[in-house]
């Protein structure tokens, strides 16, 4: 085989992330993609794509062929980024804004169709388009690793540079049953009654259903959006979340509530499809032991409530990815999320560590929730199991296990237990 022959190869074919992506976003087997040479006869080309910087080490997709809508792609929210890639990505929109793009030594992707297929029938950016109204649409895509927690997300533009929404495409039982809840709770915030300190969520636009994927289209952040400094918790914003707007909920205690009688079922169903499953169902036994006659408030809880998802525009707090939003957790479920996840993904501390932060985030923070000693241990081991089974649904949807947290974890708890 020559090189050409190996560089024009169909992507699909990759073991690594841009072949993932590529099968996610272009699924349909009428579609060809080509790798630096033309599309094969008898086809037109509907789509040319910078893959950045190479082949073999794919970060990118850049959409070509529509420099302002290029150039966006690189800049929008740029100032949530890193500022390495912020430096880097700016110096390549500059390029684009001027047309110049081309003239970087990446591969070129081309995206054809048979001369009688329609696009919008095939392509997803064209059916998307159609859903937005608009006519043509430039989609831009970030390549990772594979990994079956991850959705490829594709941020839409127009030919001008509007950004029009962020398209997540769930490919498997897990990314699509998170996508799925996703919607719903956007869905559900768009008719809730939200007080004033309530984060700003983006609006969804689209729900559907395609080729066996399920894919969310969602309103694009504000353009000015800034990140978050890694401070001290939004204290209010959390309450608001909890509560929707509505007064507090009389506190009730942990035996008997529907909290506990789903941790329960989960617990068994998890018993029944993995051997570690028994450690958890004797752990909810464990949590009813201790914490059963404790009194907590109950609400709903973002799910996942991190620096990397909340921003600032105009002064009020935006809050994105609610796809682990849901309703009847203790209040201090995000506040312990926080603590767990900062310490877990910025310091990369092992899971022991992390539930460290989280009690130690607890006693720092939890009055302002009215926390008192007893409710903030059961908000903190009811947290942690809460997690494991999280990460036993994904891997039970086809996920696979997250190896930082499992079985990691269940050790966590039940050291916690015996302590």
């Amino acid at each position: 085989m020559t090189a050409r022959a190996t560089v024009s190869c169909d992507p699909r074919s990759r073991g690594d992330g841009l072949g993932w992506v590529t099968r996610a976003v272009f699924g349909d087997a009428r579609i060809a993609l080509t790798v630096s040479g033309p599309p094969p006869p008898g086809h037109r080309a509907v789509a040319r794509y910078a893959v950045v910087p190479s082949l073999s080490r794919a970060r990118f997709l850049l959409p070509l062929d529509a420099p302002r809508a290029t150039a966006a792609s690189l800049l929008a929210y740029n100032a949530l980024r890193p500022w390495r890639v912020r430096a880097v990505r700016a110096a390549l929109g500059a390029l684009a804004r001027v047309g110049a793009i081309d003239l970087a030594p990446f591969p070129r992707l081309t995206v054809s169709l048979p001369d009688e297929v329609a696009a919008d029938e095939v392509l997803l950016t064209g059916r998307l388009g159609a859903a937005l109204g608009a006519p043509a649409v430039y989609a831009a895509c970030g390549v990772r690793p594979p990994d079956p927690n991850h959705k490829p997300t594709l941020q839409l533009f127009a030919p001008d540079g509007r950004a029009l929404g962020y398209a997540k495409i769930g490919w498997n039982g897990a990314t699509r049953a998170l996508v799925t809840a996703e919607a719903a709770a956007l869905r559900d915030l768009a008719t809730a009654t939200r007080a004033p300190d309530h984060p700003a969520a983006p609006r969804l636009l689209a729900e559907t259903a395609v080729g066996g994927q399920t894919v969310a289209l969602v309103e694009p952040l504000p353009p000015a959006v800034r990140g978050v400094a890694v401070g001290a918790p939004r204290i209010a914003a959390l309450v608001a979340v909890a509560r929707r707007g509505g007064p507090p909920e009389p506190p009730r205690r942990l035996a008997g509530s529907p909290f506990l009688v789903r941790l329960t079922v989960e617990a068994e169903r998890a018993a029944a499809s993995t051997p570690d499953g028994g450690r958890a169902v004797t752990a909810v036994a464990g949590l009813a032991r201790r914490h059963g006659g404790t009194a907590v408030e109950f609400g709903h809880w973002h799910g996942d409530w991190v620096p990397w998802n909340l921003g600032v525009h105009a002064g009020r707090l935006v809050a994105w990815d609610w796809e682990h939003s849901g309703p009847g957790v203790p209040l201090g479920f995000d506040l312990a999320h926080d603590a767990f996840q900062r310490a877990l993904v910025l310091r990369d501390a092992p899971a022991a560590a992390a539930a460290l932060a989280v009690d130690a985030h607890l006693d720092r923070y939890g009055a302002e929730l009215g926390l008192g000693p007893a409710a903030r241990g059961l908000v903190a081991d009811a947290y942690l199991l809460e997690m494991w089974l999280r990460v036993w649904r994904l891997a039970d949807a086809g996920a696979g296990w997250n190896a930082a947290l499992h079985p990691a974890l269940l050790d966590v708890i039940e050291k916690r237990r015996a302590d």
